[in-house]
């Protein structure tokens, strides 16, 4: 019950803070399951994994945090094993042998365990090593006669500390683990946990994107939709979208010039588009009467109620904002962790203080100013930190509105735009085609 509980509210708090994007290779997590994933962003990379199932899942949590107020008391009521790190404690690694078992005998009990093998959180959108751990979790459990499955997840933000910023979550092809019995001993068993800690590496690269940076994000996901669009491609792949990453990488290194002017173009572009709620795709449709309707009503609305109501949410939610950006400024933290911070700071104070402004209204205006805060003061404080952190790109819907409005004019400067950058993402493409085909044709 009390982590069916944690499971909904994490949920819930997490697709309002993050516009969550899941993609699956599989759908099937019965059974003994080790989800692993990569690990750029603390606290919030496993409440991920509550996006992808609802099984109860167990989690492989660093020490430290079992002794928060209030978080230690969550992991434990979630059932959470903790992980004693050399860094953290030196003299507790013995330690370790036992959670490392608890995980095993979870898995031979037919749960599910989520565990992050490069063992740390940082804030690099690349894969760090890959740590043992989960292989030595997997022998345990196989050679308790319990075959078993370890699903790959890749976790990748475009900006991870930014509310209402893309989260692309990947769930891969499972890796079979065979029952093994009690054969392997010595050099054997070693070459067992390499051989496996080297496929479960080769998985989470088969579902993370590993870009140079997270802003690349929105490079190759605009980037990509453009060059679907022009060659008559299905609009959503990982596998090629996995490639414009790798291209992306190798443009910036063999041509670094041209690759920094493409991103500025397409990122620009990308920024354009989404001032007028568009997308790539809908380039490939004329622009007709109802959608431009509907672009210029959304900001005739953006104007005469955004603003305002901006300035009510401003007043009323002024010192937990305060508050919030002086714990920001207070509390040191890793990049890797602004956004947790982010995240606990406004599911724990935004729920207080709308309470507090039900009671307060309730004292004063009676039971309809309540029934008004309760209903409205929630939804409020969301679009208040929306418009916050997205200040710029409301700034930028005001003067599309004055520039653009008119049909024509906007449908012929998204049109010409789009069309150049499809032709020059089709010629460098062409161009590294054939270096793309030979990484992937070499072995390892």
């Amino acid at each position: 019950m009390f982590y069916r509980l944690v499971r909904t509210i994490v949920s819930m708090a997490l697709g309002l803070f993050y516009r969550v994007e899941v993609v699956r290779r599989v759908d099937d997590f019965s059974g003994p399951v080790m989800f692993v994933g990569n690990h750029p962003n603390s606290l919030l990379d496993p409440a991920m994994v509550f996006m992808i199932t609802d099984r109860q899942v167990t989690f492989l949590a660093r020490e430290p945090l079992f002794r928060a107020p209030v978080l230690g008391w969550i992991l434990r009521g979630v059932g959470a094993l903790p992980v004693y790190r050399k860094q953290d404690h030196p003299g507790l690694m013995e330690k370790n042998e036992g959670t490392l078992d608890a995980a095993a005998n979870a898995l031979i009990t037919q749960k599910a365990i989520t565990i992050f093998p490069e063992g740390k959180s940082h804030s690099a959108p690349q894969l760090s090593d890959i740590k043992t751990g989960c292989a030595r979790i997997a022998l345990k459990a196989v050679r308790g006669g319990q075959a078993l499955r370890i699903i790959p997840i890749g976790l990748t933000y475009a900006q991870k500390h930014l509310f209402r910023s893309k989260v692309h979550v990947e769930v891969g092809e499972p890796i079979l683990v065979q029952a093994v019995g009690d054969g392997l001993s010595g050099e054997a068993e070693q070459e067992w946990v390499r051989s496996l800690t080297h496929k479960v590496g080769e998985a989470m690269r088969t579902v993370t994107l590993n870009l140079e940076s997270w802003e690349d994000l929105d490079l190759i996901h605009t980037a990509d939709r453009l060059f679907a669009l022009r060659n008559g491609y299905r609009e959503k792949d990982t596998d090629r979208l996995r490639l414009f990453a790798r291209g992306a990488s190798m443009l910036r290194t063999v041509d670094p010039e041209r690759f920094d002017d493409l991103k500025e173009d397409v990122l620009s572009f990308h920024a354009r588009l989404e001032v007028v709620s568009a997308s790539p795709g809908d380039l490939a449709v004329s622009f007709e009467e109802k959608p431009v309707r509907t672009f210029v009503l959304r900001n005739l609305a953006a104007i005469t109620f955004g603003f305002p109501l901006f300035a009510v949410g401003m007043v009323l939610y002024f010192v937990p904002y305060l508050f919030l950006k002086a714990l920001a400024l207070a509390v040191p933290v890793s990049r890797d962790r602004v956004g947790t911070l982010k995240f606990i700071s406004a599911v724990i104070m935004v729920p207080l203080w709308w309470s507090l402004l039900t009671v307060s209204a309730w004292w004063f205006f009676g039971l309809l100013g309540m029934v008004i805060v309760l209903l409205g003061a929630f939804p409020l404080a969301v679009f208040t930190l929306y418009f916050v952190e997205r200040r710029r790109a409301a700034f930028n819907d005001v003067v599309a509105f004055f520039k653009l409005g008119d049909r024509s004019r906007l449908r012929a400067h998204l049109l010409a735009e789009g069309e150049r950058l499809q032709e020059e993402i089709q010629r460098i493409a062409e161009e590294l085609k054939p270096k793309l085909e030979a990484e992937l044709r070499q072995p390892g």
